[in-house]
């Protein structure tokens, strides 16, 4: 097989090895069939017991209790910015919405166009850099929801413990830490997550929505953006993804198989600090974006203090077989993305090619 490549992509993004060869193995002939899975009908009996099985791995895997619905939709998060305040703000309503970096922005901006979305606190000022702080977060009891973003893709930051918003339903935005450690569901009224992150291929968007909340929804909105369409009808209404929720799926089994969602976020930890002791160790050669307290084990964004340099840097490892590292195209910078499917020996060797690239130019 040929080398693979060290895939710190930000998304669509590595996948685990033993799922690829399983979904290669399987691909052209599924289960005895004589088709591959990505030619059954959504309305087999082939392909909706991995539909229902995918959606009881994720409630298993997660403790979702009975009280919510998991839906598998389409349209990627940037769909759910929409759909959220479509569903769930009047036009005489607010939200509040916690602005950490630019997909909370957007999904703020896609509210205004059905109702008043506040800004319940926002760490734009300081560039982004950090998670802002709980106390500061200003939310209403009239609030339709408070609305958060987990974890921030471009700047490297991520929440360590969530707001307590009582009454007011929390929604939150957990497309690239969905899965990488234990939460409490409970907390959340509605939690969504492209796939492409954490839990599959490109295409898929899991729903984990309360059901009290899925009952105040507003009624007079079109049928596709209706969350009621996809929970009556096990999120079958129209063709799905199918080869998506396979690939799901065939994920949800490889976390059970490495221990579950406790022991995949400790070996997060573990891959995390491989790569930021390499920042903080390298006296101001490396120097991170996010602030210590509010740094991303998904995503981690640094510079190399000579702008020159850090050309060089990311060419040089490009030519080494690292892809992805080249910061989202708002910020600059590098950013290695080390979701659940990046092995720790990436991050070892992207570590160590931090400090060789370092005792070479400093």
């Amino acid at each position: 097989m040929t080398q693979r490549a060290y895939n710190f992509n930000a998304g669509p993004s590595a996948l685990p090895l033993e799922v690829l060869q399983q979904a290669e193995q399987q691909f052209l002939n599924f289960q005895n069939s004589g088709m591959s899975i990505m030619e059954m009908s959504h309305r087999g009996a082939i392909f909706e017991a991995v539909h229902n099985e995918a959606i009881t791995r994720l409630k298993q895997l997660y403790a979702i209790p009975e009280n919510y619905e998991v839906l598998f939709l389409q349209g990627g998060a940037s769909l759910q910015f929409a759909m959220i305040p479509m569903n769930f703000l009047q036009a005489d309503q607010q939200a509040s919405y916690v602005l950490s970096g630019v997909w909370s922005e957007k999904a703020f901006e896609e509210a205004k166009l059905f109702g008043t979305p506040i800004i319940a606190t926002s760490s734009k000022d300081n560039q982004y850099r950090n998670i802002p702080n709980l106390t500061d977060i200003q939310f209403h009891e009239q609030d339709a929801y408070v609305h958060i973003t987990s974890n921030n893709t471009i700047y490297g930051t991520q929440w360590q413990e969530f707001p307590n918003t009582g009454e007011v339903p929390l929604i939150a935005d957990m497309s690239s830490d969905i899965l990488s450690k234990p939460i409490d569901v409970r907390q959340f009224a509605l939690i969504y997550a492209g796939a492409q992150k954490n839990l599959g291929p490109s295409g898929v968007t899991v729903v984990i929505i309360r059901k009290d909340l899925l009952e105040k929804a507003n009624t007079n909105i079109p049928t596709m953006l209706k969350y009621s369409t996809h929970a009556d009808s096990n999120s079958l209404y129209n063709t799905p993804p199918t080869f998506g929720i396979y690939m799901l799926g065939e994920v949800l089994k490889w976390v059970e198989s490495q221990g579950g969602v406790a022991e995949i976020a400790k070996r997060n930890e573990e891959k995390a600090k491989v790569i930021y002791d390499a920042i903080d160790n390298s006296n101001g050669f490396y120097y991170g974006h996010a602030t210590p307290e509010s740094r991303s084990l998904m995503n981690i964004t640094f510079r190399v203090a000579d702008e020159a340099l850090e050309k060089q840097f990311l060419a040089e490892a490009k030519a080494a077989g690292f892809v992805g590292l080249d910061g989202h195209r708002s910020v600059g910078g590098c950013r290695a993305s080390t979701y659940n499917a990046v092995p720790l020996e990436a991050c070892v060797a992207l570590r160590d090619f931090m400090i060789t690239f370092q005792q070479k130019h400093q």
